[in-house]
């Protein structure tokens, strides 16, 4: 595992350190659910069926890119005084925008059209772990911890694409995806410490992972969906 001294504390997890650019061998080498916390890997039958369904994949990992995107710019309008929020949301939207129109190019490049949007279980059955009502940091906590969810699955999976999908261009392509979504993960964990103690977050965090789990192992293995 990694060094001691990268070992997060706070949430009880191995976390990236800086720039995830910076560290491709750590997040390759390692078992992904174990350095991002998730209770659950992924049934290894997903990716099986996923190499399988090109097209279905990348349609829905296209709106997966624009629901990320879209997830920043709600966080920025619900809590516009929150300038470190704000100011780190912008550049997370830009760049999942930036993804989105990377995941239309590989379409494009194979003669598919984006089709339309699916329905999303996962992230639906995720947003029912936000507590409504009480104070408004613990309610943004839980936003951006279940973003941090939403961002752990997405890197493990994509690391899952990279290394069984046979199209190389798409190998690479999902392997660099992965990095950033490790990226965007540690962002997200880090915003919730900004917003509340840590021991509070620790504590939710490890309520939400074994939530997350709870849901994995009952949705449908489906190949033509990213989560």
């Amino acid at each position: 595992m990694p060094d001691e001294q990268d070992q997060d504390q706070t949430c009880g997890i191995y976390l990236i350190i800086g720039p995830a650019t910076q560290y491709p061998i750590l997040i390759t080498q390692y078992p992904l659910p174990t350095m991002l916390g998730l209770k659950l890997p992924t049934d290894p039958r997903w990716v099986n069926i996923a190499t399988k369904s090109i097209e279905d994949i990348l349609v829905d990992h296209a709106y997966c890119e624009q629901k990320a995107a879209s997830n920043g710019i709600s966080l920025i309008v619900q809590y516009p005084d929150r300038t470190r929020l704000v100011e780190t949301m912008t550049d997370l939207v830009a760049e999942e925008w930036s993804h989105f129109e990377r995941v239309l190019a590989e379409l494009k490049k194979r003669g598919y059209a984006l089709g339309h949007k699916r329905s999303d279980e996962y992230a639906v059955k995720l947003n029912k772990l936000e507590r409504k009502g009480g104070p408004a940091d613990r309610q943004l906590m839980d936003k951006l911890l279940i973003s941090a969810l939403i961002e752990a699955r997405s890197c493990e999976r994509f690391k899952l694409l990279s290394q069984e999908i046979e199209d190389e261009d798409l190998r690479k392509f999902y392997y660099e995806l992965m990095v950033s979504e490790a990226n965007h993960y540690t962002t997200f964990l880090e915003l919730a410490r900004e917003y509340m103690p840590e021991d509070v977050v620790k504590a939710r965090w490890q309520e939400m992972l074994d939530a997350e789990a709870d849901i994995v192992a009952n949705l449908e293995i489906r190949g033509d969906r990213m989560h």
